[in-house]
């Protein structure tokens, strides 16, 4: 039992678990912060542009009998690319050669 122990405790270790569930836990954080940003912000700031007053996300583009629901795939798409900034400029600053 002891040797099951101390190989676990080195898996934990080795494959730095503990790390990733921090960082799981922090991305589930940010998220929300997220999502909130663009809910809540940005996107009550362009909604006069995508036609809409009121909840952006009911935004509809209807094409005779076809409605194509483009207010929530717009909020997707910035919470998107607002992530994908963050990861990047956290990549590029832990990455970076320090001189």
């Amino acid at each position: 039992m002891k040797k099951l122990i101390q190989e676990f405790l080195i898996f934990l270790h080795e494959y730095k678990i503990v790390s990733l569930a921090i960082a799981f836990v922090m991305g589930t954080a940010a998220t929300g912060l997220v999502n909130s940003f663009v809910n809540d912000v940005f996107m009550p700031l362009i909604s006069p542009l995508i036609g809409t007053s009121g909840s952006w996300r009911g935004a509809v583009l209807r094409m005779g009998h076809i409605q194509v629901m483009y207010g929530n795939f717009i909020g997707q798409l910035v919470n998107f690319v607002v992530i994908a900034a963050v990861i990047f400029l956290v990549v590029k600053y832990f990455f970076a050669e320090r001189k």
